[in-house]
């Protein structure tokens, strides 16, 4: 049988780029603004400030460690399902999809058991523990977002698989349902009716609610790929598959939870040694400062993986197809639009960081939290166009098929630098060495990434001359 998308391997790639990527961007948007929504409206809330900031740095890297499973069942059967569609194998995309759907649902509901399970200890890892305050709002926080956790994880993984059924604009679509819940819950739920840190929570789990029950929706009325049956009975080749391809975005989400869980103890245990944030009153700034830098970074990397990420079904279909030409053309592109996100990016982290920090409530606090978040905005971020082209290639090589390249790239820039970096650095630069560990890493990792981008242009046009 023939897949209908097979317009991925005639129409150009510039469009096909824009029709993938924008609304893709515009999903990973939306579901980025889940959190740092709850963060500004926390923020502006003068009985919450940056205790509650605080609470929300702490519980952030729990949501990410839910995304980084869903996004590697989602973006692995995205991958799978291209690259099977591109060679014809429409039952296997349908088994992928069918796989999928089981292990999203299943890895929700264990995560969520284990979360409320060990509730102290994880707030306590990730640094809750700065004060009484900040605990206090971790704990309210932590447990009511755990409870949306399965919503959550279903819909994230789900709406890769949407889009590589054809249809980005839903995939889009379910997404900015659940986001504009939010965001109109949120002032009602925490300036209304004061329910604080819950109110917060009890927002975003609804919004995650109906994303989950559109994508619900869409999986019975899928138009290529819509699983029967028998496609849903577990299949270990498919699975293994499918998790392989998955397992570059898994650990580019993963290791930023090592990574905040290092940043943040490193935040307290030098924090507490500063003349200023050693003192009771100041102990949460640092941290909750570093949040509403990674929440601007993660803005931004929203845009850069989605283009990337939207990119998948395209790359998949056409090395399936062997269209290796417009795979080669495609990357080009995606690079350069890279460098122009990372570049606007640059611009508004090392000359507007005053303005930034304002929505995320800067009026109502001291001038050291003010002086502090400028600086983090302007060293952390000073090479954010290296992280942009960093990313950009963990995904296109997944995408590729090549999950052992991009896998090793992943782990260097997340793990080994990443990790290594924020645990090493503040040892001779105390606080400010938490800063550096972000402009470091990607350094490295670029010039590492750099090698691997000339072997795939090599790669690509030493195949086309062979096609």
């Amino acid at each position: 049988m023939e897949s209908s998308n097979q317009f991925l391997g005639t129409q150009p790639v510039g469009k096909l780029m824009g029709r993938y990527a924008v609304p893709c961007i515009i999903s990973l948007l939306v579901g980025a603004l889940y959190n740092i929504v709850d963060q500004i409206f926390i923020a502006n809330a003068s009985y919450l400030g940056s205790y509650g900031n605080a609470a929300n740095t702490v519980v952030f890297p729990l949501t990410v460690a839910a995304l980084a499973i869903a996004v590697m069942v989602g973006d692995g059967c995205c991958a799978f399902v291209s690259l099977c569609l591109g060679q014809g194998r429409q039952d296997t995309a349908k088994h992928s999809v069918g796989n999928a759907i089981e292990m999203s649902v299943a890895a929700g509901v264990v995560l969520t058991a284990l979360y409320l399970l060990f509730q102290t200890p994880l707030i306590a890892l990730f640094g809750g523990t700065v004060n009484e305050q900040t605990f206090a709002c971790s704990q309210e926080y932590f447990f009511y977002i755990t409870l949306g956790i399965p919503f959550y994880m279903f819909g994230q993984a789900m709406n890769p698989v949407i889009r590589a059924d054809g249809n980005p604009a839903f995939a889009m679509g379910a997404t900015l349902a659940g986001a504009l819940v939010n965001i109109v819950l949120d002032p009602v739920f925490i300036f209304g009716l004061r329910w604080g840190m819950m109110g917060a929570a009890v927002a975003t789990v609804l919004g995650q609610v109906l994303t989950a029950a559109l994508s619900v929706w869409y999986i019975l009325h899928m138009k290529t790929i819509r699983p029967g049956r028998r496609d849903f009975l577990p299949s270990r080749t498919v699975c293994v598959k499918t998790l392989g391809l998955g397992i570059t975005s898994f650990l580019s989400q993963i290791s930023l939870v090592a990574a905040m869980a290092a940043i943040n103890n490193m935040l307290r245990q030098y924090g507490a040694v500063d003349p200023i944030f050693g003192q009771a009153q100041y102990a949460q700034i640092p941290m909750a400062v570093v949040g509403i830098v990674m929440k601007f970074f993660q803005i931004i990397i929203s845009v850069v993986v989605g283009m990337a990420a939207g990119c998948i079904p395209i790359v998949g279909f056409n090395m399936g197809a062997r269209h290796l030409d417009r795979v080669r053309a495609l990357f080009t592109r995606l690079l350069l639009a890279e460098v122009a996100v990372g570049a606007v990016g640059f611009v508004l982290a090392e000359f507007c960081p005053r303005q930034l920090i304002s929505i995320f409530g800067a009026a109502n606090e001291s001038s050291y939290y003010t002086d502090f978040a400028l600086k983090a905005f302007r060293v952390y971020l000073c090479l954010i166009i290296l992280a942009c082209i960093n990313k950009a290639c963990f995904i296109f090589l997944q995408a590729m098929g090549k999950a052992v390249e991009s896998t090793a790239l992943s782990m260097i820039r997340e793990v080994v630098f990443g990790v290594g970096f924020a645990l090493l650095l503040p040892r001779f630069f105390g606080l400010d060495g938490v800063l550096y560990s972000m402009p470091v890493s990607d350094l490295l990792t670029f010039l590492v990434a750099l090698v691997l981008i000339r072997q795939t242009y090599q790669e690509l046009g030493k195949k086309e001359e062979s096609v």
